[in-house]
């Protein structure tokens, strides 16, 4: 009796252990250090391909400096071309990255709501699997949609939003154009003041700020 009470303490140990650790997954967060900033976001659990990209990515200080090269008022800002640390003013960027893309993960339940962090990529001519970009990504900041907006979007694009989907454009806003067609794979959880000071500079050729705003850091949160 005493070794099976044992067994069965271990085994729920295990399972704590195992829970536990699987929560841990589910709330990885990562703090980029902007020159207006902190923003603290979080990655998904669901597209872990982008998650584990984008954590080996912090882990080797690759976004250490990069700028966001192209900002888009009501639109979003994007950064994550390794081009663009130190980059003179008149260079075009915008096409770096670390020399290989990531299989879709286009996922129903992570849409372009504000705030949320979605993967950059090449048009669908040229990548009609919708591969994402190996380093950039972009960070919605959009606009409120009203319903009827809504149903022309889903008339034009041939979907369907959700009530969920309908809910968050109408109030907080996003890019609902974007949706199924590009991996969504985490959201701003603190900072979006910071996004929104960063998608109100102002900017010139290509989008790209006047004056640069880069990613000083990138950190797990522990």
């Amino acid at each position: 009796m005493k070794s099976l009470v044992l067994f069965v303490l271990f085994v729920a140990g295990i399972s704590l252990f195992s829970a536990q650790n699987a929560a841990a997954q589910k709330n990885v967060k990562v703090i980029l250090d902007t020159d207006l900033g902190e923003i603290e976001i979080i990655l998904y659990e669901k597209t872990s391909e982008h998650k584990e990209n984008f954590l080996k990515l912090v882990k080797e200080g690759f976004y250490n400096g990069v700028l966001f090269h192209r900002i888009i008022e009501n639109f979003m800002i994007q950064g994550g071309d390794p081009q663009s640390k130190d980059a003179p003013k008149d260079k075009m960027l915008g096409s770096g990255g670390p020399g290989y893309t990531i299989p879709a993960e286009i996922l129903p339940e992570y849409y372009h709501k504000k705030g949320a962090i979605s993967a950059a990529r090449t048009g669908d001519n040229m990548n009609p699997m919708r591969r994402s970009s190996g380093s950039q990504f972009f960070i919605v900041t959009g606009k409120v949609y009203s319903a009827d907006e809504l149903s022309m979007y889903e008339k034009r694009l041939n979907t369907k939003f959700s009530e969920e989907q309908r809910q968050v454009y109408t109030t907080i806003g996003g890019t609902p154009f974007l949706d199924a067609q590009y991996s969504v794979f985490g959201e701003v959880v603190r900072g979006m003041d910071i996004v929104e000071k960063l998608e109100k500079v102002k900017t010139g050729e290509g989008d790209r700020p006047v004056k640069d705003v880069r990613i000083k850091s990138a950190k797990i949160v522990e």
